[in-house]
């Protein structure tokens, strides 16, 4: 545990993706199974422990120090596993040594709601502040040390010098420590088996198109549709459904699983229909729409009929056993439409191709249209292999311009980890009505990014000097600041005041130089809403 400790203490205080990498090799070439399998699914968060939640740490941080000194160090430090590491009180009496990783996950799988709060102090007691910290963030998931599950997956690679789309490829049917990946990759051992597994293969990306200009003749046009996009895999007789990331979302769309019946792997956008698209086999709702299906663990039979889930198919990469993904673009595609009809209608259609004449024409067609579920446009080469990850010149996205409203800052709060001691999370809100007549500011969107940092020290500077109230963690502002927000679309919304939800919004642009007043009305915003 203290070599994973130290590793954790170093990835926090590492900004260098390359360092990131080298910090995790070196962890994984020197560290003995099964610890560094155990620590590698950590990092890439997968591992849960039921009974260990933050509440747990509260609870177990007012019991043994001040209630007041634990809340106002929490409030300060803006983390809960780095606050508990340090105000953690001596153990009393002699202690067993530190526990190996293994250890410390073995014990925190065995404890259960009613234990964790006795068995919990005991590995706390044998630990530094170091392995304290680490082993909060192990047991309470979402470790936040800027490494990604793909960072991992390459560090994985780069450590025993094979291909991190191998990497991916095995890993998602695999179980933690992943003995089978380490023997292959570190021994020499055969890789392991998938054949018979709905195991996930990485997604083919796209680079943004920017100044690119293609064409046509080299490139085909399709909508880019706002979604999730999504693998549908059918192997050894089960079906299941993976996100980008590699996460298995099967069960928050039971409908799904059983729409693909013979083996194949189909890369496609996840939508659900919306009851007011009409037509035989619907249209796609809004992702406002989606996201109430999104993360759900249980399904309701309202919520299946009234947001019934389709898959808008882009690609083919393997089917019944025969790997395609080889093939060029147009091969493909021949191959997935000569497939429709083995699909169900009501699961699957196809994404269509956006017909242009030129490339001026087609970027008229991009800037005319603003549907609800269409993000922009897609730009693939007709010759190209699907290739994992992204490929210079193969994929280009072209997203549709945002649109823009002002927008007076109502609300901050502190952010987390680096951004602790700022006030970088903003509400804002839109004018009910004429300012002059007493109208009221409706919060409409949250955001917290889209500022350099000098502009996060000058609206964190003008939080401080112009808070007027405080709720908790939480400052309201004299609302003098006008925040030009960018957002894709905008959707009614029963769990917001205003009625209102932003898709994506992000902060444009800051209005040192816009009175307040001036700011937009929310008619502005509904008269955007087509759901």
């Amino acid at each position: 545990m203290e070599e994973f400790a130290a590793l954790v203490d170093a990835l926090v205080y590492t900004r260098s993706r390359n360092e990131k990498l080298r910090l995790l090799a070196d962890y994984l070439t020197r560290t003995p199974d099964p610890d560094r399998g155990w620590a590698l699914a950590a990092l890439t968060d997968c591992l849960s422990f039921p009974a260990v939640k933050s509440s747990t740490i509260r609870n177990l941080m007012m019991e043994r120090v001040d209630p007041v000194l634990w809340v106002l160090s929490r409030d300060f430090v803006g983390d809960t596993a780095e606050t508990a590491s340090l105000l953690w009180p001596d153990a009393k009496g002699a202690v067993a040594p530190p526990p190996s990783v293994t250890e410390a996950v073995e014990a925190l799988g065995r404890m259960t709601r009613m234990s964790v709060m006795s068995e919990l102090p005991k590995l706390l007691d044998r630990l530094d502040a170091n392995g304290r910290y680490a082993l909060i963030k192990l047991a309470t998931g979402g470790m936040r040390l800027g490494v990604s599950a793909r960072l991992a997956k390459t560090a994985f690679a780069q450590a025993f010098a094979v291909a991190v789309e191998d990497v991916e490829e095995y890993w998602h049917g695999l179980q933690p420590p992943f003995a089978p990946l380490f023997a292959w990759a570190a021994e020499g051992a055969p890789p392991p088996r998938t054949e018979d597994l709905p195991v996930f293969r990485p997604f083919m990306l796209a680079h943004p198109l920017d100044d690119v200009t293609v064409d046509l003749e080299d490139y085909v046009a399709e909508w880019k549709w706002d979604g999730i996009r999504v693998q549908l895999v059918h192997a050894g007789g089960e079906t299941r459904l993976y996100s980008r990331t590699g996460d298995d979302v099967s069960g928050s769309f039971p409908e799904m699983a059983g729409a693909l019946s013979f083996p194949a792997v189909l890369d496609g956008e996840l939508l659900v229909r919306g009851s007011h698209q009409g037509g035989e086999a619907g249209g796609a709702a809004s992702f406002n729409a989606l996201q109430q299906r999104l993360g759900r663990k249980a399904v309701s039979a309202k919520m299946l009929a009234e947001y019934p889930a389709f898959v808008r198919l882009y690609d083919v990469l393997i089917l019944e056993g025969e790997d395609l993904r080889d093939l060029p673009w147009t091969e493909r595609r021949a191959r997935l439409e000569a497939l429709m009809p083995r699909l169900p209608r009501e699961r699957f259609d196809l994404s269509p191709v956006v017909e242009a004449d030129h490339f001026e024409h087609l970027a008229e067609i991009r800037s005319r249209t603003r549907d609800e579920a269409i993000e922009g446009l897609m730009l693939k080469r007709k010759d190209s292999p699907y290739v994992a990850g992204r490929k210079t010149g193969l994929w280009y996205k072209w997203k549709r311009d945002p649109l823009l409203v002002d927008c007076v800052l109502m609300y901050a709060q502190r952010g987390n980890g680096k951004r602790s001691s700022f006030y970088s999370d903003y509400t804002f809100g839109c004018w009910d009505g004429d300012p002059d007549a007493g109208a009221e500011l409706l919060p409409v969107g949250k955001a917290y990014f889209g500022f350099t940092d000098e502009e996060l020290k000058q609206l964190d500077r003008h939080v401080r000097n112009h808070t007027t109230n405080r709720f908790g963690p939480v400052r309201e502002t004299d609302r003098s600041l006008v925040f030009e927000v960018a957002f894709d679309s905008v959707h009614a919304s029963k769990r917001h005041k205003s009625g209102l939800a932003m898709r994506f919004p992000r902060i444009s642009r800051i209005r040192w130089d816009k009175p307040a007043e001036e700011a937009d009305r929310i008619e502005a915003l509904r008269a955007l809403v087509k759901d």
